[in-house]
């Protein structure tokens, strides 16, 4: 469990059981009790209230005022939402579409200057398509929840990424591509790379991709990915504005 995850099941735990033992957390999280000490001491500096009992027991408590003035959602959560209700539009399932992107407008609004520039860029690589009927999913798995701040690395400082792939037949290889663009067919969702040693583009499908890492020191640039008819980017997508039309 990476830092972030680690500290949202912290707040988690805090604010469902009202208060908690260091202990406790260190086995709710896996790991250490020197570890959590210092997750605390970052959720207090990022803005959270933790209240601590003095004793060896370390009875924490989470002032609940301040989860609501100061979560802070990272560029691949947001992206994370904005994706997928791109896809309940695409899959014409999105009843509440105007509140939806209400409310989602907010969130981006919200975001620093440089996440928002980050935020951009990505949804720039993503792409929104219908799934052939005809598509077997009895194999469909389940993806790393890793892969989307990875892949915010990766398309962000166009880095190489490399990972174990698992094909059709189960056999496994291990790829290096270049991160072109994400497609997603509900509920399928792919990379889309540029195989230097193919030199093609590949679909790679997300449930199938483990052990991904960014390759530092790498870089590549941009390639125009081609898409079939019905496949559209995800700005094709959004609700025009009042300014989009002046």
């Amino acid at each position: 469990m990476n830092v972030r995850l680690r500290h949202d099941a912290i707040v988690r735990s805090l604010r469902r059981n009202g208060t908690s033992t260091v202990e406790a957390l260190a086995k709710e999280v896996g790991t250490s009790r020197r570890t959590v000490l210092r997750d605390i001491s970052a959720l207090r500096e990022a803005g959270y209230v933790i209240h601590s009992d003095v004793g060896r027991g370390g009875g924490l408590q989470l002032d609940p005022q301040s989860v609501q003035t100061n979560a802070r959602l990272s560029v691949p959560e947001v992206f994370a939402l904005l994706i997928s209700v791109a896809a309940m539009r695409a899959a014409g399932n999105l009843p509440f579409s105007e509140l939806a992107d209400a409310g989602l407008a907010k969130i981006e609004k919200a975001l620093p200057s440089d996440k928002i520039k980050d935020l951009r860029s990505f949804l720039e690589c993503l792409h929104i398509g219908q799934l052939s009927p005809l598509q077997d999913l009895s194999d469909m798995g389940k993806m790393d929840p890793e892969l989307l701040p990875m892949f915010e690395a990766a398309f962000l400082g166009r880095q190489f990424v490399r990972f174990e792939y698992r094909d059709a037949k189960g056999r496994k290889t291990r790829r290096e591509v270049e991160p072109q663009a994400m497609l997603i067919l509900p509920p399928l969702w792919y990379l889309v790379g540029w195989d230097p040693s193919r030199e093609d583009f590949r679909h790679f499908r997300m449930d199938r991709i483990s052990r991904i890492k960014a390759m530092a020191g790498t870089q590549f640039r941009r390639r125009h990915v081609p898409f079939e008819d019905d496949v559209c980017p995800y700005s094709e997508l959004q609700p025009k504005s009042k300014a989009d039309h002046e």
